[in-house]
């Protein structure tokens, strides 16, 4: 149990007062760990919402540096930080903004052979990736490892979420099987993305992570939810897990991990 200091009962003050949340939700935010891969258009939003709201452990991976582009979009990232690692920038703004939260910050690309290093011990990933390669290593990881986790996706003036409890609900495999081909979706130096929507999307996974730990409300297991912003749109479309998936059925054809062949955004 944690004894809260009167600062920090001002500061959770509207969490506690939530019927669903209260002190003893606060203090299951507290004492949890969530990952986010990705400091960018997904992975900016959900890390300063979750450090907000208190999470005790965020860890933070990504391998690049900001640019210009970025900061259309990427709110963590200021002006001043261009050049500067994205995990650095992120993690100074976390502190900033909650100095209760202790942030990991990982430079470096997320791979087959690092992954199951980098989520071990964390309570709930965030997949903020801009490659589906890392979507699918992302999920195969998390299923493998037993590890929920919020899969998001952007383009243009369109995002789409699932949240995957391993072996409870439908993986992101259950439902898009394989990465498309090369070359077959563009890529947001192709198509663009309105910066807003990056937000929308990113904000409602960290709302996932903050419900999926507090036990408040129903996430989005079985669940696709996707919007399109230009007519302001939503819909959420009723999933169920494939029997004959290859990393999450009871007899997995998939059962090491494994990298794909990378497609992301090459604006530069």
């Amino acid at each position: 149990m944690i004894d809260f200091t009167q600062s920090q009962l001002e500061r959770y003050s509207r969490h506690i007062l939530l019927d669903n949340v209260g002190v003893e939700g606060q203090q299951k935010l507290l004492n949890s760990k969530v990952m986010i891969i990705g400091a960018g258009g997904l992975g900016a939003p959900a890390a300063m919402y979750c450090a907000a709201a208190g999470i005790g452990r965020i860890g933070i991976v990504d391998a690049d540096v900001v640019e210009v582009s970025n900061l259309q979009r990427q709110i963590i990232h200021f002006t001043a930080d261009v050049g500067s690692s994205k995990v650095s920038s992120a993690k100074e703004k976390m502190e900033a903004i909650n100095p209760d939260v202790e942030v990991e910050s990982i430079k470096t690309f997320v791979n087959a052979s690092n992954i199951e290093e980098i989520i071990d011990g964390y309570d709930f990933v965030i997949d903020g990736t801009d490659s589906f390669a890392t979507k699918f290593l992302i999920n195969d990881a998390c299923v493998m490892k037993g590890i929920p986790f919020s899969h998001g996706g952007i383009l243009r003036f369109n995002g789409q979420t699932m949240t995957v409890l391993p072996k409870q609900s439908a993986c992101y495999r259950c439902v898009f099987h394989k990465p498309p081909p090369k070359n077959m979706i563009p890529t947001c130096s192709e198509a663009g993305v309105l910066g807003a929507v990056a937000g929308m999307l990113g904000t409602i996974q960290a709302a996932e992570a903050l419900k999926f730990i507090t036990g408040a409300g129903d996430i989005l297991a079985d669940a696709l939810m996707t919007f399109d912003a230009l007519p302001m749109n939503f819909r959420k479309v009723a999933l169920r897990r494939n029997p004959k998936c290859a990393v999450c059925s009871e007899n997995p054809s998939i059962t090491e991990l494994r990298d794909e062949e990378q497609q992301v955004c090459d604006l530069r």
